[in-house]
């Protein structure tokens, strides 16, 4: 071999080395799971219209970097948009998925990252679309179990590779113990001998998940799943399971409304309301008096169970956080919450940004903004007539956001 083959053949070498790397490279960055490796803050998309570029550009605008987005209010070309008929799941509705991925793309124009999230799945009909009758059929009969397996992968495949995706959320808030006697402030042998008799019946939610991720593993193998604990995505929901998934691309999901009792809606009419800190209730079995020190109690409920079972902290998702924005006390407990998520170094999303058929947490709206006028404007089509500012309570959510990216 001369010296000009050998060089040939060094460079050609050297070449595909680089090309080499610079594949593992991309293929690195590309990896949706990086993007959950430090803290991402956003918000929630829960409205009834599929939201624009505009929408998702305001929302990044506010230091958010992804959206948790679902599309189950959306309407479609069937009862349940994109399902068809959460009775019974026949495919994807083409024209619904056209929409959906229009949504995705105007988000990722943006700068925004998108976590889909059903409220509704074969035979689980949300409760708002079901004449406010709670559908079990999912933790009733595992035929539902397959269907809903079956529209989790045709979904999969159809948004696998989408740069915007980093998360597919696979159910909102699931529900089955609360009919079954067992509550999330159970002691812990309480909570393990019930799922000790419901492991591998369709009360089983570990078990269901893991029959959902393998069928969406089967077309997708990179998207990181997010799976919500029980009891409406408790804080004490994973207390029960007995170890993490078998999927090691997953995220684990909580909300904190606690105490919800101050925190929501009927509060607003309560002489006087309950306030915060200083609300007294139950916690458990014990008494206690709601301030930052039981939020963090609550909380560390994810985290504990987290740590014991081998999931690092950039593996917890608070998926929603929030108050009533016309509550006094809203400021200082989102300010709480936030010192709380923030010291754990979690991924949240504040529920919600501009949400179009409810003001109660829409924390942009300036506080005179009434909620007569927020109807009166929606239902005329003039919502862009809102006042957005002053808005105190964004201003909270957003100093977080800052603080939290300059400790990067």
């Amino acid at each position: 071999m001369n010296f000009v083959t050998k060089r040939l053949v060094r460079r050609t070498i050297l070449c595909c080395v680089l090309a080499l790397v610079a594949h593992i490279g991309a293929a690195q960055t590309d990896d949706p799971m990086n993007f959950w490796n430090t803290p991402q803050h956003g918000g929630n998309s829960f409205n009834e219209s599929p939201p624009d570029e505009a929408y998702y550009k305001a929302l990044r605008a506010t230091g958010a970097t992804w959206v948790r987005l679902t599309f189950t209010k959306w309407k479609g070309t069937g009862r349940d948009f994109l399902i068809g008929d959460a009775g019974h799941y026949e495919g994807l509705s083409q024209p619904d998925l056209a929409v959906l991925l229009r949504s995705v793309k105007a988000a990722q124009a943006a700068g925004l990252k998108v976590v889909v999230v059903p409220l509704s799945l074969p035979g689980a009909r949300w409760l708002q679309q079901n004449g406010d009758k709670t559908d079990d059929r999912l933790w009733t009969d595992k035929a539902y179990w397959k269907q809903a397996a079956a529209f989790w992968s045709d979904l999969a495949a159809a948004l696998k590779g989408q740069p915007g995706i980093v998360g597919y959320n696979l159910l909102n808030e699931p529900t089955l113990e609360t009919k079954l006697g067992i509550d999330s402030m159970n002691e812990a042998k309480v909570q393990s001998a019930w799922y000790a008799q419901a492991k591998g019946t369709a009360h089983d939610l570990p078990g269901f998940y893991a029959s959902v991720i393998a069928a969406i593993r089967a077309v997708d193998a990179k998207t990181p799943i997010m799976v919500d604990a029980g009891w409406f995505a408790d804080p004490q929901g994973f207390s029960y399971w007995p170890a993490a998934l078998p999927d090691a691309r997953t995220l684990y999901s909580v909300h904190m409304y606690a105490p919800y009792e101050a925190t929501s809606a009927p509060n607003l009419h309560r002489v006087p309301p309950y306030r915060y800190p200083g609300f007294k209730s139950w916690f458990g079995p014990t008494q206690v008096v709601w301030d930052k020190s039981v939020l963090a109690k609550d909380l560390s409920g994810a985290f504990d169970w987290a740590k014991a079972h081998g999931v690092p902290n950039n593996r917890v998702v608070v998926g929603e956080f929030g108050c009533m924005r016309q509550w006094v006390d809203c400021g200082v407990y989102l300010n709480d919450v936030l010192d709380i998520l923030n010291e754990h170094r979690a991924h949240w999303a504040f529920y919600s940004f501009r949400e179009d058929v409810w003001d109660g947490m829409d924390y942009e709206l300036a506080p005179s903004v009434t909620t007569e006028h927020f109807y009166d404007l929606m239902k005329q089509g003039d919502g862009a007539k809102l006042e957005r500012s002053p808005h105190p309570l964004l201003d909270v959510i957003e100093q977080h956001m800052r603080r939290q990216r300059s400790e990067r």
